[in-house]
């Protein structure tokens, strides 16, 4: 009963705080507000991550574990590389709408602490490019595609995925869009950024 009491409560923190993460961020999140939300005192809070750092690092790795599957299945699977496009657009930007203090903390950590990659790949599921590369490979030797290699095509996916989430303020700002019409605008790239990038490498 204690073991399943612990994992509740731990539960409850994680789902506490990535609520305050997500609508305060890193910097404006306290721990005392995390306690409230999860119904427990500071003291408890502390028991079980002993710094906002840490909390805020079990956060990420819980959601990056849900999504790491879902874009490894995408890289690996026995559809054509527009269909790849799309399905990780799509996946990628649904996920991070719903979790978009994701993008600036893994560029945080990585440049405060570049082994952080290495916590980040040693998840089982952590995407891996082998088959996308023989992909791109033979669809550009048999001409489907325009020449390009595989790692270039995925840094342009990528860039343009996560590029919204980093420089939000600047693009809320240059567009004169508020939160609102921000994710409007958001759910529209689905769409434009897989149009954009297979009508680049189309023949």
């Amino acid at each position: 009963m204690a073991k399943q009491k612990d994992n509740k409560t731990e539960e409850q923190i994680l789902t506490a705080a990535q609520e305050i993460f997500q609508s305060k961020g890193m910097d404006g999140a306290r721990m005392q507000e995390i306690a409230d939300k999860a119904s427990i005192n500071k003291a408890m809070l502390h028991y079980y991550y002993r710094s906002k750092q840490l909390l805020f690092e079990a956060v990420f790795k819980k959601a990056f574990s849900l999504l790491a599957p879902q874009l490894n299945a995408i890289l690996n699977d026995d559809s054509t590389i527009e269909e790849k496009i799309k399905n990780f657009t799509h996946n990628y930007l649904s996920f991070m709408i719903k979790h978009p203090y994701l993008p600036n903390f893994i560029i945080q950590e990585l440049n405060r602490k570049p082994q952080f990659i290495e916590e980040i790949k040693s998840n089982v599921f952590f995407p891996k490019l082998d088959k996308f590369k023989k992909q791109v490979e033979k669809e550009v030797a048999t001409g489907s595609i325009r020449p390009i290699s595989a790692e270039q095509l995925f840094i342009n996916i990528i860039s343009l995925n996560i590029f919204p989430f980093l420089g939000a303020p600047l693009i809320k700002a240059l567009a004169n869009v508020d939160d609102e019409n921000y994710k409007v605008l958001l759910e529209s790239r689905k769409k434009e950024v897989s149009e954009f990038i297979i009508n680049a490498i189309k023949k």
